[in-house]
């Protein structure tokens, strides 16, 4: 199967480089009209993250195709963090922690690492479980879901080199558990 990682546009928190994981926020007007330009990978299925910065994507790039909600691709829960930028959380010791164990310890009232891991690696092998080869699939996600996918079935397991811009993405292959071929978009 071919997937296309995509991230959804820019959000008035990506503007401001704010944590909003959980936040559903939609997109911003900037967001919308970088949106407006490009031209979507073709693909038979569209999946999204439940939230509405995904959503309104998605409605975007694939005007007048179904698109498929999957509770398990939503963003990282932030927990307290959600809101705040990296200079306002900097001093604080759970911002260290958090920083200090890539994401082991999660953010109070957020989700570790490993949880963030199990619930988008569950979804997406449900997801693949009902598509054969010839298949094209785009995901309409976040950029941590993007990036914990390819850390967990791309065999580099790097984490932020798989991080791509608002409305950027990756194009792959799924074959045999693994995503290969993996190519900027």
């Amino acid at each position: 199967m071919t997937v296309f990682l995509l991230r959804h546009g820019q959000t008035r928190g990506n503007l401001e480089r704010r944590y909003t994981g959980s936040t559903d926020e939609p997109l911003c007007p900037q967001g919308k009209a970088e949106l407006e330009g490009v031209r979507p990978p073709e693909a038979e299925y569209v999946y999204v993250s439940p939230m509405i910065r995904c959503r309104e994507t998605a409605a975007i790039l694939y005007p007048g195709m179904e698109h498929i909600a999957v509770p398990g691709f939503r963003e990282t829960g932030f927990g307290i963090f959600e809101g705040h930028t990296y200079e306002e959380l900097k001093e604080t010791h759970a911002y260290r922690a958090w920083l200090d164990t890539a994401g082991a310890v999660p953010p109070p009232g957020g989700e570790s690492k490993a949880a963030v891991r199990q619930r988008v690696t569950e979804a997406f092998l449900s997801l693949a479980a009902g598509h054969g080869p010839e298949d094209r699939v785009a995901l309409v996600v976040h950029g941590g879901t993007i990036m914990t996918l390819l850390e967990a079935f791309e065999a580099s397991g790097r984490f932020y080199d798989w991080q791509p811009p608002n409305g950027g993405g990756w194009r792959c292959r799924w074959r045999d558990g693994v995503l290969t071929d993996v190519e900027k978009l």
